[in-house]
């Protein structure tokens, strides 16, 4: 066994209390794929191992030592998620997390936004989760004192409000959008009005598609604000190269249409889905805790 380096792991052992249990998990762990070095040290309580993989390697280490009948001091609990907007936003943050080193097991739910994570306290703690979350645009609420409790409160009834302000502001702005998209398509400067309208709805209301769309594709993933943005984005952007030139499609033959009415219409009634949702999770919150 190779000895003691910068890259080692240290698991923190239970019920390991001799020599002959140091053995046993010792030779549990020859057997754990990817693991180069490894040795139980009785008097820390913890096994020392390095790896090629540490995060495919540490679940399975503490796998093989409670298959063994021994355990692993590991941390459990329940933080709340922020920022999810769709059940994807709970597979990514999920995803994120189960690749950071330390963690053993992690399960997102998206309806009671919260995350169950076990971890091994000597790895990681909550501050590199929380940190790793932020980076793909989630945010994990650590602060578990009542004051926390109390402001996590405050900030879902501010969300609420806002996203109430946004979803009213997009229907205003569709409604005329898509009346004149649909009946007055032919009056003087029908697309030039329709753009107007449409613009701060893609641009203001939909802005946070289009955040959380990029943060996830600097990662390399998708979720449905990707889908949104990109949908009302290339409709968006291909009306208005049809407004400033619809001779490109005269002279091909073709009628340069336009669809300012669809990209506000999707992100308002997206804003109105979201409205709706936020405002039952609301009531259910408020029911658990009466």
């Amino acid at each position: 066994m190779a000895a003691e380096n910068n890259n080692s792991i240290y698991i923190p052992l239970e019920g390991v209390e001799s020599d002959h249990c140091a053995l046993i998990v010792d030779k549990g762990l020859s057997k754990v794929q990817d693991i180069t070095s490894h040795k139980v040290e009785l008097n820390n309580n913890r096994a020392v191992i390095t790896a090629n993989d540490e995060l495919e390697v540490v679940p399975n280490a503490v796998k093989a030592i409670r298959d063994l009948g021994y355990d692993v001091d590991t941390v459990k609990k329940n933080f709340p998620v922020l920022n999810m907007t769709c059940a994807s936003c709970a597979s990514s943050s999920q995803s994120i997390l189960e690749n950071q080193p330390g963690v053993v097991k992690v399960a997102v739910n998206y309806a009671n936004t919260t995350a169950q994570i076990e971890y091994i306290p000597t790895i990681t703690d909550p501050e590199k989760l929380k940190a790793a979350l932020q980076s793909i645009g989630y945010d994990l609420m650590i602060d578990e004192s009542e004051e926390a409790k109390d402001a996590l409160e405050d900030l879902h009834q501010k969300k609420y409000k806002a996203l109430k302000n946004k979803t009213i502001f997009a229907i205003l702005f569709s409604v005329p959008t898509v009346v004149i998209g649909m009946f007055f398509m032919n009056m003087p400067f029908a697309n030039y009005i329709m753009w107007a309208l449409a613009t701060p709805v893609v641009l203001i209301s939909g802005q946070q598609f289009f955040i959380n769309a990029w943060k996830q594709a600097k990662h390399g993933s998708a979720n449905m604000d990707t889908l949104v943005a990109m949908s009302t984005g290339i409709a968006y952007l291909f009306s208005v190269f049809n407004t400033l030139f619809p001779d490109f499609w005269h002279s091909k033959g073709l009628h340069p249409h336009v669809y300012f009415e669809a990209a506000a219409v999707v992100i308002a009634f997206i804003l109105l889905g979201k409205l709706l949702e936020e405002k039952a999770k609301g009531n259910t919150s408020s029911a658990i805790k009466k």
